[in-house]
């Protein structure tokens, strides 16, 4: 049999990218997926799909042995920062508790290779213009406190039993690698502004009297399957025994602005709108990006897509969804 990598949340949105591009890199992706937000219909075929909660030790274990694991990527959690605020406990047991299960599961089998799905949460809103690996982290919500916790654990894991690990934290990821693969998330700008101009409605934008160019929050967006890619990458460099660096920022070094967005998903669709101006959301601030340069140097980081193609293929994907649920 061949080894294989586990990939914790791997029928997800940014799961599933991950574990086509691992198939792509013949490097043979297990998922275990609980299916509470991600699809079973994102899963290739030729992907063994677990379905199972992170929770279960034991069936960690087991897949971990039946499929011989040599490394994981750890995205599974739960991924909501807002409504965290409003369902902590839970939040902490899939993000905390689960990720202590993994590495409990991880430890029993002597798998030694991780790559974690962390989050810019961590770094609640930076006071700097450019958010670098070395920028204090202040989480501002129970999502953010558990991927820092998370980081934590692992590295304290790596300490004691020689785990080699690297954790990559991201901001906002969009768009789509494959015409099947897409955002499913309720609470995401993408998805909100494609609903909303589906339905005929107008989009809205919270806020245009920031401290920016033109007066929107100026936000890092990443395209999914860039990201994808990089976490292959770091699966590699493990695999072949390289040492990396505890953490890498997948950030794009400029940002975009909400306004640029609305005006690129304009473009794209083909709908001419102007979007409605809302008031503020408290503790929005004015700019966060990051610079992904250690990821490039290291990871094979870059932005292979410009903010068009990002939404092009968002939109690409979430019509094909839109007439398939017609269709069925």
């Amino acid at each position: 049999m061949k080894k294989s990598w586990l990939v914790t949340g791997g029928a997800g949105y940014i799961g599933s990218h991950v574990a086509r591009a691992l198939n792509d890199a013949q490097m043979h992706p297990v998922v275990v997926d609980d299916l509470s937000s991600g699809h079973r219909e994102f899963v290739a075929p030729d992907v063994p799909l677990v379905e199972g909660s992170i929770l279960d030790t034991e069936l960690l274990s087991r897949t971990m042995h039946e499929h011989q694991v040599v490394g994981v990527i750890h995205l599974a959690g739960f991924k909501y920062a807002g409504v965290s605020v409003e369902r902590p406990l839970h939040t902490y047991q899939q993000n905390v508790t689960g990720t202590l299960s993994l590495l409990e599961a991880m430890a029993t089998q002597g798998v030694d290779l991780m790559v974690f799905s962390s989050s810019a949460a961590t770094f609640g809103t930076p006071d700097v213009d450019l958010v670098t690996e070395q920028t204090p982290t202040h989480p501002e919500s129970p999502y953010g406190e558990s991927k820092l916790i998370g980081e934590w654990l692992i590295a304290d894991q790596a300490r004691a039993v020689g785990l080699r690990h690297t954790s990559l934290r991201y901001f906002n990821v969009v768009g789509s690698g494959h015409d099947d693969l897409y955002d499913t998330s309720p609470h995401n700008l993408f998805p909100l502004v494609f609903d909303a101009l589906l339905d005929g409605r107008t989009p809205r934008i919270n806020g245009d009297d920031y401290n920016t160019p033109d007066g929107t929050c100026v936000r890092d967006y990443v395209h999914v399957q860039d990201l994808a890619l990089s976490h292959v990458a770091a699966a590699r460099q493990l695999a072949a025994g390289n040492a990396l660096k505890s953490i890498y920022n997948l950030g794009s070094g400029n940002g975009s602005s909400v306004r640029q967005i609305m005006d690129a998903m304009s473009r794209v669709t083909g709908i001419d709108f102007s979007p409605q101006i809302g008031p503020r959301r408290p503790g929005d601030p004015d700019r966060i990006v990051a610079t992904g340069q250690a990821a490039s140097q290291d990871l094979d980081w870059q932005m292979r897509h410009t903010l068009d193609e990002m939404v092009a293929s968002a939109w690409q994907a979430s019509q094909s969804a839109a007439a398939d649920q017609k269709d069925g």
